[in-house]
């Protein structure tokens, strides 16, 4: 058998994410090269190559480089989205008992939304089919808006790539949605559809995103703004 010849730059940066998961899934760049047995300029440019890949990033105000989004998504779906789905139900359930409309669970999947669940509106008179198991465009929903502002790589990757497709209104409202903490989509998307979509978190990072949506006239701005607050604090307990 031949002898497999590896690509060195491949192999550091597996061996850089490997040292970043095993320190919890953070750690600072001394240690990383110390780790690796690198100089610390060239871990710093590996580690800045899988930064603008979304496999790493660094957190405001914190020195040490995290798990990225990519690579997380990656491992969600190697893993259980079973397992996320059953955490997650209670969360839903107590949203759509509440508000009577339809609630639903997103996941990122590459550079795509992916619908994992979602509990259909108890209201006689409902807008939007239920959406399990469809995908689309990260700029096309409000889920997506959370996943554009707050998995950094991920957002960086998208804005990089589509950056010319992208209307200004769409580059507004990531900044928007960053600030005000979860995204509404008052009927950008389809006519006379009101929607809301908050971040969950898990180890401090964004994996999965619970959208609500319903009629524009049965959920005005205010009332969306109201609903958002009230999601955070169930998805708090799951």
């Amino acid at each position: 058998m031949s002898e497999v010849r590896l690509i060195q730059s491949i192999e550091r940066a597996a061996a850089i994410l490997e040292i970043i998961a095993q320190e919890g899934g953070a750690a600072r760049l001394q240690h990383i090269a110390a780790q690796a047995k690198l100089g610390k300029t060239t871990a710093h440019n590996l580690l800045k190559t899988l930064d603008e890949l979304g496999y790493v990033h660094r957190r405001a105000g914190d020195a040490r480089y995290h798990l990225g989004g990519r690579i997380l998504n990656l491992a969600r779906i190697a893993g259980d989205d079973g397992a996320l789905r059953s955490r997650l139900r209670p969360a839903l359930e107590s949203v759509a008992k509440r508000t009577g409309e339809m609630v639903y669970l997103a996941v990122p999947s590459g550079d795509e939304v992916y619908y994992l669940d979602a509990i259909e509106s108890a209201h006689a008179l409902t807008a939007g089919a239920c959406p399990i198991g469809v995908r689309e465009p990260l700029e096309g929903s409000a889920v997506g808006l959370v996943f554009l502002a707050f998995m950094p790589g991920l957002g960086k990757r998208v804005l990089a790539n589509r950056a010319n497709a992208l209307s200004p209104h769409i580059l507004s409202e990531i900044k928007t949605v960053a600030t005000r903490g979860f995204a509404l989509d008052l009927e950008n998307y389809q006519p006379g559809l009101h929607c809301v979509a908050i971040p969950w978190r898990e180890a401090g990072e964004v994996r999965a995103s619970i959208g609500l949506s319903g009629p524009s006239a049965r959920l005005p701005p205010q009332a969306l703004t109201d609903i958002a607050w009230m999601m955070m604090k169930e998805v708090e307990r799951a």
